[in-house]
């Protein structure tokens, strides 16, 4: 597995989208990257002064192929479209450290 984490950062007055987030982008994200090999997903948003950071996601991949696969593939563009629905912050990707 690997895992991809997505993160946006900002601060209180940082407008985001929480319900469009989690009820309108997440479902596209698992339609457009399901097929390529996204095996699970959630949103987080952390508490107190979150150290910058208004939302994080955490998509689990079958494989770093399978992540590689999705990020190129054409419906990546879609996933990016409405990402601007929901905030005007450009999210930032890292991958999850082995164990």
């Amino acid at each position: 597995m690997t895992t991809m984490y997505v993160t946006y950062a900002g601060n209180a007055d940082t407008p985001f989208d929480r319900e469009h987030w989690i009820d309108v982008h997440f479902p596209l994200v698992r339609e457009c990257w399901g097929p390529y090999g996204l095996e699970r997903l959630a949103g987080f948003f952390p508490q107190g002064d979150g150290g910058g950071l208004i939302a994080i996601a955490t998509c689990v991949f079958r494989d770093k192929a399978a992540m590689e696969a999705a990020l190129a593939s054409p419906e990546t563009a879609r996933v990016m479209a409405d990402v601007d629905l929901v905030t005007a912050v450009k999210p930032q990707r890292s991958l999850a450290a082995p164990l």
